[in-house]
């Protein structure tokens, strides 16, 4: 029997392990153009492909109630392993695009059973400070999506197809740790039936639907935020020419400093109450995006990489309290569901949010693009102002 003191770390362990796969082939994407022959606007695809998959399998967990009937220690194990399987594939060399893509989708489809699963795990183990431990989860998947970033800098004596299989390896590690060392928690109501009233049952409470509508105001900012931090330097770069950034490096700085901020968030909403700290976080990043322009024609690289790590904390600060939120004000017999539902929207709009900034930058070279980042926060902003959210 695993002691109940470290049943969190080893659940933030297995997140930071598995979500590893998340921006994999973002890290290695200079590698998979030249290698493979793909055009510029291929980031912007794969990682709308990991996000398409990511929303499907969310749409298809949630229908079949799947993180609430069986075991999530048992699913989130599965699904890791899965998802390095074919994660691995990318490496095979007859891949065109489309394959790639395919690979790349249903590496999110497994995610599905990875990042709802884990936080539904950890919702199983702590009602009371729910906020911390979301937290600490969320600064995992943050750090674990930064780390193939960092692995792209580490080897630089290997192949890109070194990163794809570490970060598959990792996965398969954190799924292990997963199913053998965490049963299911104390406060587990498992269903025994499936809800298929459910998508539409959550949002009939006005507490949820404004705790859930902040969440993807944050989404719609969050992902293209992070998809795009690699091409933010390459354009200060090229604006700056005597300006040398190790790109992999501060990438993987400025998207993994969030994981701090996400537990920072976690315990200043015990002091200040989840609701304030997850606006104050939203609205933050929401002034970034409305001055990020001005920051690119200033000559401080330094003052350029500050402001991009101060972003990289908001941006990502308010994910886990917002979660805390839609957990706190759904059913308990549902919670793995509504979860997952609204992961399945938020992650629907993210990859409008790529899309369009991707599509953007082709039609103009001017970095206003990454105002259009701040529509999200500001229609989650009033969601969250017109409606007082309980347990905030």
């Amino acid at each position: 029997m695993t002691p109940q003191k470290i049943i969190l770390p080893i659940i933030v362990v297995s997140q930071f392990c598995c979500t590893s796969l998340w921006f994999a082939g973002n890290g290695v994407m200079g590698d998979l153009v030249t290698t493979f022959g793909l055009s510029e606007s291929a980031v912007g695809h794969l990682t709308s492909a990991v996000q398409f998959g990511f929303i499907i399998g969310t749409l298809v967990f949630a229908i079949l109630s799947i993180a609430d009937r069986f075991s999530p220690s048992k699913v989130f194990f599965l699904c890791a392993v899965l998802g390095a399987f074919v994660n691995l594939g990318v490496i095979w060399e007859g891949n065109g695009l489309s394959s790639i893509l395919s690979f790349r989708f249903f590496t999110g489809f497994f995610l599905a059973g990875i990042y709802p699963v884990g936080m539904k795990i950890a919702a199983d183990y702590y009602e009371e400070g729910l906020g911390k431990s979301l937290g600490y989860l969320v600064g995992a998947l943050v750090v674990g999506t930064a780390f193939p970033h960092l692995l792209k800098e580490m080897t630089h004596a290997f192949s890109w197809k070194a990163v794809l299989m570490a970060t598959s390896s990792l996965a398969i590690l954190g799924g292990a740790l997963m199913v053998g060392l965490v049963p299911d928690g104390p406060f587990r109501k498992p269903s025994q039936k499936i809800y298929w009233s459910a998508f539409l049952k959550v949002f009939q409470s006005s507490d949820f639907r404004s705790a859930a509508f902040g969440y993807f105001g944050h989404c719609w900012e969050l992902y293209t935020f992070w998809a795009f931090v690699p091409i933010m330097l390459q354009t200060y770069g090229a604006i700056h020419q005597a300006t040398t950034f190790n790109i992999p490096l501060l990438s993987f700085s400025i998207i993994a400093v969030g994981g701090l901020a996400c537990v920072l968030g976690g315990y200043l909403a015990q002091t200040f109450g989840t609701k304030k700290v997850a606006f104050m976080a939203l609205l933050l990043s929401c002034i970034c995006c409305l001055i990020s322009p001005l920051l690119f024609v200033q000559g401080s690289e330094v003052i350029f990489v500050a402001f991009l790590i101060f972003w990289g904390m908001v941006v990502i600060a308010d994910s886990p309290l917002f979660s805390t939120l839609v957990a706190q004000n759904a059913s308990p017999e549902i919670k793995g569901t509504a979860l997952t539902i609204v992961n399945s929207i938020g992650f629907a709009i993210t990859i409008v949010s790529i899309q369009l900034l991707n599509e953007m930058r082709i039609w103009t070279s001017s970095n206003m693009v990454y105002m259009i980042l701040a529509l999200g926060p500001i229609l989650g902003l009033v969601a969250l102002v017109h409606k007082k959210v309980t347990h905030g």
